[in-house]
């Protein structure tokens, strides 16, 4: 009987130890709420930046390797091992603008105070364009292309611009038409660069956007169509362009630019990203099938 009891106590010992509750003293508190703050302020960060794309794709590797732990896929497992360490190394080479403006923005920021006050600004991240705003946009961007007046309009989705915001200057105003209009009159100090729209709200003008790396871009492309095709390569945005040359409108999503739109077509393609989130292929999908509906009239 006392062998039977040792046994179990062995069993209990080597394999069930995970299941005992450690004592948890004030000490142990302080520091999960100092550990929960620190990684609550680190993942609303990487929300801010192209980084939480990264992450994302981040989650989706380490998924992959706890199925290939279960199902012990030992060469996946080895390799994964190898490429970890070169992989960190790289992420820290690809995202030091993001790491440095980070710690720059630690140092001038209310840690607390931005703990405590984010509740009340997720509100506004979450608000939606209403559909006033998609018609003063539209209304701008076609009065603007009767007068062949160039103009560059950036409208925000889940991936935040703000690193792209911070290079213009801050508006914070609503959305109308005479605004917009007035931003890309000529001659004046804010028509050069971009204008970025979140939500129901203009942020910024003269923003300088990235310019597509695409080396099968059409060469006849200007710098606007080419920071259009840019912006929408690294972010989920939807650009509307209007050319300076031939009053054009183009709408450019996902690296693929949509040329000589008409009102209703520019209100579809924001209305179809505003009521529903896609993705980039499904978006392409969907210019096929606009393709074929424009060929149609065209033959009609």
């Amino acid at each position: 009987m006392g062998a039977v009891s040792d046994r179990i106590v062995e069993f209990i010992e080597k394999y069930l130890y995970w299941m005992s509750f450690p004592k948890i003293q004030v000490t142990d508190i302080i520091e999960i709420i100092i550990i929960s703050i620190v990684v609550y302020q680190v993942f609303k960060w990487i929300r801010k930046t192209r980084a939480w794309s990264l992450l994302k794709g981040f989650t989706v590797i380490m998924v992959f390797m706890l199925i290939a732990a279960i199902l012990q896929f030992n060469t996946i497992i080895w390799l994964f091992t190898k490429l970890i360490n070169v992989g960190i190394i790289a992420i820290v080479i690809v995202f030091q603008p993001e790491l440095r403006r980070a710690l720059e923005q630690l140092g001038r920021s209310n840690i607390l105070a931005s703990f405590v006050l984010d509740s009340d600004r997720n509100k506004d991240t979450l608000e939606h364009m209403s559909t006033k705003t998609v018609n003063e946009i539209i209304k701008a961007t076609f009065e603007m292309a009767k007068y062949k007046t160039g103009a560059l309009i950036v409208l925000e989705q889940d991936v935040a611009l703000g690193e792209y915001e911070r290079t213009g200057i801050s508006i914070d105003a609503a959305v109308s038409s005479q605004l917009i209009i007035n931003i890309f009159e000529k001659n004046t100090p804010l028509h050069d660069g971009a204008v970025i729209i979140r939500n129901d709200r203009v942020c910024s003008a003269t923003c300088y956007l990235p310019l597509t790396e695409n080396p099968d871009v059409d060469k006849k492309l200007g710098t606007r169509h080419r920071a259009a095709l840019g912006i929408s390569e690294v972010s989920d945005s939807l650009t509307i362009v209007v050319s300076e040359e031939t009053g054009n409108v183009s709408v450019v999503y996902g690296g693929e630019i949509y040329r000589n739109c008409e009102p209703d077509d520019v209100k579809k393609k924001i209305e179809y990203l505003r009521k529903k989130k896609i993705d980039v292929n499904k978006f392409k999908i969907w210019k096929g099938r606009m393709k074929k509906s424009e060929s149609k009239k065209e033959n009609n």
